[in-house]
């Protein structure tokens, strides 16, 4: 699994398009990960209190699009995207109506369905790191996303594509913003809601590494 940056584009083509590559191109990545990223004991003062990370190696490699159900079709549901006949394509981005087709974008990524199987699952899974809050030094919960920007600098994928990582009690990530790393542990699917953007699944995490 490689991991790219996504490219800049017009505000409304963004939107539509990123999730679209993100399903078929992969991971985007801008950049390593810190050295110091790592999962250990939470510090008290919010110092760096190690770099140590537990064991993670019985876990299943997981690829993005395998959060999404094989039935469930992003394209096709662009095509039906349209305000007084006209399409996205034909909508400058100034135009109200590229709002209102943006709005109902976001309606269908909110009830983007999941791949219930894979409840309870080990895995491993490569993205990129968006904290639930910022300017923390210990990181307890994070938003791992399929390509550089979601969230924050682009609007979000679809839940499906969005993945809520929580850490074992008395410990936390220290890292940075969009950092690219791997992250395993046990799968759960089930809904988180945050003001930055809502998730599809949870991973319960025992080990977060640098990518690759």
């Amino acid at each position: 699994m490689k991991l790219n940056v996504y490219p800049q584009t017009s505000r409304t083509r963004l939107l539509v398009t990123a999730v679209i590559v993100s399903m078929t191109l992969g991971l985007t990545a801008c950049g390593e990960a810190s050295d110091e990223s790592a999962v250990g004991p939470a510090s008290a003062d919010g110092q760096n209190a190690g770099t140590g990370y537990r064991d993670a190696g019985d876990f299943s490699e997981l690829d993005w699009d395998a959060l999404i159900p094989a039935d469930w079709d992003p394209d096709r549901l662009l095509d039906g995207l349209s305000v007084d006949g006209v399409s996205l394509d034909d909508i400058p981005d100034e135009d109200p109506r590229a709002e209102v087709i943006m709005g109902r974008l976001m309606a269908l990524w909110q009830q983007a369905p999941v791949v219930a199987a894979l409840d309870g699952k080990p895995v491993k899974l490569s993205g990129f790191v968006v904290p639930v809050e910022f300017g923390l030094d210990d990181i307890r919960e994070f938003l791992l996303v399929p390509y550089y920007g979601a969230c924050i600098h682009v609007p979000p994928p679809p839940v499906n594509q969005i993945v809520h990582v929580t850490l074992a009690e008395g410990e936390a990530y220290r890292g940075g913003v969009f950092d690219a790393v791997w992250v395993s542990g046990i799968l759960r699917v089930e809904r988180f809601s945050s003001e930055i953007a809502d998730a599809g699944y949870r991973l319960e995490a025992v080990g977060v590494t640098p990518y690759p």
